[in-house]
């Protein structure tokens, strides 16, 4: 009997996850270094070049603390929406997306619209309210009409562990990527990321960080299209024609257009599924965008802009996988990892490097390799510039100072921590060097899911919600992500070699949201406090703030 078509599409987001897991550990056990790639160098020079020369411009425009974290507010809306874009479609998704398509068919696409459905939430429920209410980081909103220094400190630290852990997937990343394409040693090319990502983000401040995005992005497009175009053009545009042929040489067969090849279990997969969707809710360095815009207007109009060219590159990323079936061909080499012609392939994750170089030569293989470095480049500069924000706006200027510091002064701050979270970033980049960077990527939005988005949500919408009932919800979503990873099988087993896992899924989300919701909803109707009763009374003068964007200064200076 065949399962529920749920219990399938479940079942295709699992074997998924379980996918990437074994793609990260395969392409990192067994990438070496090889000879230098010219073209992609000569490339890679050319967009440091063109981004240093950005920076430079940016950072006599970067004067002030508007300026350093939100662009002095001036990014429009398209230009907004290329940079979320850019900010979203990182190297994973270029080359772990492809893989997936080329190896798993159809579950890959499943994969693409989890992640993708995260954006109708920011766009309908969270895009106006961010912009009216905040002011530079998504702590401003939780913090808006609650205990400033609790609230703040709890963001802060939920953000940074979200930061960090993405910085260090983003490093090692670019470790194995540029030791596999550029020749260099690993960790020298920590150093040339951790570098880069300084001056940008130290100098130029989120006016370089933007545009580095933006032309990062339409980089990507350029590169992901005439790669896809032809590849597609050798089936005559012909998605039939295409997918007939792959099914008849792929091993799934049949199976490549059908959800759920792998596993079955719905629990994981839903987890996974959550995770996904409300990660990308509570993301810092995405919701920092929505601050640089001009108006709610403007908001709204990046997150349609930026869903629209994320839905089409995950299109043209889904034909390059299937093209590549075909094209590259399905040598177990290329599933596997290993040699080829005496050369390393570093497996499925390296597949739109090698369709890349089957359909336009060295030319387009070294264009899509400096964009594939571009492309970490530029969100972990985005990730830094959230981390520093977090730290010097949050932590010192509002929790330390308590307002009291001067523009200067924070803007000091902000930039001798964006130097601290680029050595951490190259530190942690080393130590993690040989360690499979899967659960660290699903921790990211496990946390960013759970300790970020129910606080965040509940603080624009209910009324309710009071200091106590924040720092329960924030702290225990927070922990119980983490704990629930650390004791998976991702980390339990996988990292720390235990015989069994404790927890039997690898997902947190679908556990760990409903205890951050839960609690912070149970201890904020406990709260009788006086400060309670203010809190609940000044979510009026927010709720018209976040409407209009005008008015609420009591709630303000609450």
């Amino acid at each position: 009997m065949k399962a529920p078509f749920l219990s399938r599409l479940a079942a295709g987001l699992l074997s998924l996850s379980v996918a990437a897991a074994a793609f990260a550990g395969d392409a990192i056990a067994q990438t070496e270094k090889q000879g230098l790639n010219l073209t992609a160098i000569g490339m890679f020079f050319v967009f440091v070049l063109m981004t240093l020369g950005i920076t430079y411009w940016a950072a006599s425009r970067t004067k002030t603390t508007a300026d350093f974290y939100t662009a002095g507010g001036g990014i429009t809306g398209w230009q907004n929406g290329l940079a979320i874009a850019g900010d979203y479609m990182s190297a994973a998704t270029l080359l772990g997306l492809t893989a997936m398509m080329y190896t798993q068919g159809v579950d890959a696409y499943i994969y693409m619209i989890a992640f993708f459905v995260g954006w109708p939430i920011i766009l309908f429920l969270m895009a106006e309210r961010l912009r009216n209410l905040g002011k530079f980081t998504f702590a401003d909103i939780t913090a808006y009409r609650l205990d400033q220094g609790k609230v703040r400190t709890m963001a802060a630290i939920s953000s940074l562990t979200v930061v960090c852990f993405y910085l260090v997937a983003q490093m090692v990343g670019a470790g194995q990527l540029i030791k596999l394409l550029f020749g260099l040693d690993y960790v020298y090319a920590l150093f040339v990321v951790g570098a880069l990502m300084m001056v940008y983000v130290t100098f130029g401040g989120m006016v370089a960080t933007t545009w580095v995005q933006i032309i990062k992005a339409c980089m990507l497009l350029i590169g992901g299209t005439t790669v896809m175009l032809l590849a597609f053009s050798q089936f005559g545009f012909s998605f039939d024609e295409l997918t007939t042929r792959a099914m008849e040489v792929h091993k799934l067969g049949d199976k490549l257009l059908a959800p759920g090849s792998l596993l079955a279990d719905p629990v994981t997969a839903i987890s996974l599924g959550l995770g996904l969707m409300f990660g990308t809710a509570g993301l810092p360095h995405i919701l920092m965008r929505f601050f640089t815009v001009t108006d709610a207007k403007e908001a709204r109009k990046s997150v349609l802009y930026a869903s629209g060219i994320v839905a089409y590159f995950f299109n043209v990323i889904a034909i390059m996988g299937l093209c590549a079936i075909l094209i590259v061909g399905t040598s177990p080499e290329f599933f596997e990892g290993g040699v080829i012609g005496g050369k390393v392939i570093g497996g499925g994750n390296m597949i739109a490097m090698h369709l890349a170089k089957a359909v336009g030569g060295n030319l387009l293989l070294g264009f899509l390799s400096a964009v594939a470095f571009a492309t970490i480049l530029a969100v972990v500069a985005g990730l830094a510039l959230a981390g520093a924000s977090a730290i010097s706006h949050d932590i010192y200027s509002r929790v330390i100072m308590k307002g009291k510091a001067s523009e200067k002064t924070e803007l000091r701050v902000s930039k001798f921590a964006t130097i601290g979270l680029g050595i951490v970033a190259v530190l942690l980049g080393i130590a993690f060097e040989k360690m499979n960077i899967a659960f660290m990527v699903a921790l990211a939005f496990g946390v960013a899911a759970s300790a970020n988005f129910p606080v965040l949500i509940l603080s624009m919408y209910w009324r309710g919600l009071t200091t106590r009932g924040a720092l329960w919800g924030g702290y225990s979503g927070l922990i119980s992500a983490v704990l629930f990873v650390v004791l998976s099988k991702s980390v339990w087993v996988d990292v720390l070699h235990n015989a069994a896992a404790i927890f039997p899924y690898t997902q947190p989300a679908l556990f760990s949201m409903p205890i951050a919701f839960l609690l912070a909803i149970i201890v904020s109707k406990m709260d009788s406090s006086v400060r309670a009763k203010s809190e609940i009374e000044a979510f009026e003068d927010q709720y018209v703030r976040a409407q209009t964007g005008v008015g609420a200064e009591t709630a303000a200076a609450h």
